[in-house]
């Protein structure tokens, strides 16, 4: 079986609603390649996906959760985050175009003191969107939030029929299929650009992108095709309870695909160091690593979740951890309109 087509039915018996363009581009970062001196790095652009409110990786998500919730009869979406929250947006986004009420829950993940944190970026495009928003100030865990189940009960008091989809989409049941898919797009555009990606980059926090990664790459391997390390750039603070989370998920995906195994240890690779103080509070290599690709690309990563992995990618590469004959893919999930509430960091 050719490897590039082993995943289609496993994601087949899934429904997919389309919000995306198409598969995401993959291009060269030729200047940073040159400037780190060792393996080839190319980035796939999930940033650039879909028409809606700029895209991101939870829009790829999201469109595995969409015919559940069109099935569901539901008329609000009840969704959580920080305050310059990624996924709200792009749930609120989904909403308005389904023509459904959102309903987010912005609490206090990121202690950032920018006046204007909860005015710009990404919660000002929710509101322009028409969600209902709602602060919070309750602080950051990639758990199951007491805040959301409250929102979830407010809104059937006040007689509507919510959907529920937690942070990130990472815990929903589904929240691993859209990027089992990626999986299978990355294969079928390795064929059209004559390249196999050994390495993958992703940030991870609640786990479901890189563990829809996983799951995807594992059921090709299996099928025949050659092997390749998903490393997750941790971004959360806390670790262990990561690890936990994208392993579970993993194993949940890789059931819904049917790759009729549990996923080996040597498949699940998360390494901290590039998360800085806490999440979303940026560090020096957080910042160096913005600025860097910046200048050197002219691609632009946010503070929060891109400019942790990038960290991670460029000091790896460097310090031969990845070596040089390998070709390493970067994926970019978007985020950038966080930066309006990080201006200080770059005024100078």
């Amino acid at each position: 079986m050719n490897a590039s087509h082993a995943l289609v039915p496993g994601i087949a018996g899934h429904q997919r609603y389309p919000l995306t363009f198409g598969p995401s581009p993959i291009h060269k970062l030729q200047r940073l390649t040159e400037n780190l001196g060792g393996a080839q790095i190319w980035a796939k652009r999930d940033d650039c996906i879909s028409g809606l409110a700029f895209g991101g990786n939870k829009t790829r998500k999201l469109e595995y959760i969409v015919p559940d919730i069109l099935a569901s009869g539901a008329d609000t979406i009840v969704s959580i985050g920080g305050v310059q929250s990624n996924h709200t947006r792009q749930v609120a986004a989904t909403a308005a175009h389904l023509g459904l009420k959102a309903r987010l829950v912005q609490e206090r993940w990121v202690d950032w003191d920018d006046p204007v944190n909860d005015k710009v970026g990404n919660i000002e495009l929710s509101r322009i969107m028409g969600a209902d928003v709602r602060l919070d100030p309750r602080g950051f865990d990639i758990g199951i939030r007491d805040s959301w189940e409250e929102a979830i009960a407010d809104v059937k008091a006040n007689g509507g029929t919510p959907y529920a989809i937690p942070a990130g989409g990472s815990v929903h049941p589904l929240g691993g299929l859209g990027y089992a898919h990626w999986a299978q797009e990355v294969a079928e555009q390795e064929q059209l650009l004559g390249i196999f990606f050994d390495t993958i980059i992703v940030c991870a926090v609640t786990g479901s992108t890189q563990a829809g990664m996983i799951a995807g790459f594992a059921a090709l391997e299996d099928a025949g095709g050659r092997p390749r390390k998903v490393i997750g750039i941790d971004a959360s603070a806390t670790l262990d309870k990561t690890i936990e989370q994208v392993t579970r998920i993993a194993n949940n995906t890789a059931d819904l695909i049917g790759l009729g195994r549990a996923l080996r240890d040597d498949e699940i690779t998360i390494l901290p160091g590039w998360e800085g103080p806490a999440y979303g509070i940026p560090d020096t290599s957080t910042i160096n690593a913005i600025t860097s690709l910046g200048s050197l690309e002219g691609v632009i990563v946010d503070p929060v979740y891109e400019g942790k992995s990038m960290a991670g990618l460029m000091d790896l590469v460097r310090d031969g951890r990845i070596s040089a004959d390998s070709n390493v893919l970067y994926a970019h999930l978007g985020g950038q309109l966080a930066l309006n509430a990080y201006s200080s960091e770059f005024n100078s």
